[in-house]
């Protein structure tokens, strides 16, 4: 099974909804997956913005507690695991993925990886470049503190991945 396809098969597994789009259709796609009102911050793709969207970009403290979905971008995807890396940035966009109910992660076709040998090669790097920040994270938050399965008690309840195909 292809990289890609494994990946879509995996997040499907941890419970995440998967759009694919491209970067032309890209806005439009957010628009559509976001639930109002949404928060994020601009994400490190050249072609891709969140500016012609919905999304509240660099959100105050109060819009973070009444945003119902958080966009954010993936570092990487994990296709064996349906996992995806999510970097810290000075702009906080790690608020953005915890506290609104519904995270949508913005990822590129071309950022997905195999495996975690190959995540941990890649973030290497990036760490010796001192960017040392970084939470794997897959699916939608849960817990089984008390017993029982609940979702959403430490972070998102629901998950969506925007795959941007490559051109």
């Amino acid at each position: 099974m292809a990289t890609l396809e494994t990946f879509e098969t995996n997040l499907e597994a941890v419970r995440t909804r998967i759009t694919r789009t491209n970067a032309a259709g890209f806005a439009e796609t957010v628009d559509d997956v976001i639930d109002d009102p949404a928060v994020g911050v601009e994400l490190p793709f050249e072609d891709l913005s969140l500016a012609e969207t919905g999304v509240v970009l660099d959100p105050t403290p109060t819009q973070l507690r009444e945003a119902a979905c958080g966009v954010t971008a993936a570092t990487l995807g994990v296709a064996d695991y349906g996992s995806v890396i999510l970097e810290s940035t000075p702009s906080g966009a790690e608020l953005s993925a915890l506290f609104p109910e519904t995270h949508v992660i913005v990822i590129r076709e071309g950022d997905v990886v195999p495996d975690m040998t190959a995540a941990f090669e890649t973030m290497g790097e990036r760490f010796r470049e001192g960017r040392n920040d970084a939470v794997i994270a897959t699916g939608p938050s849960a817990t089984a503190d008390m017993g029982e399965l609940v979702h959403g008690v430490h972070g998102p309840r629901e998950t969506h991945a925007i795959i941007v195909e490559d051109d």
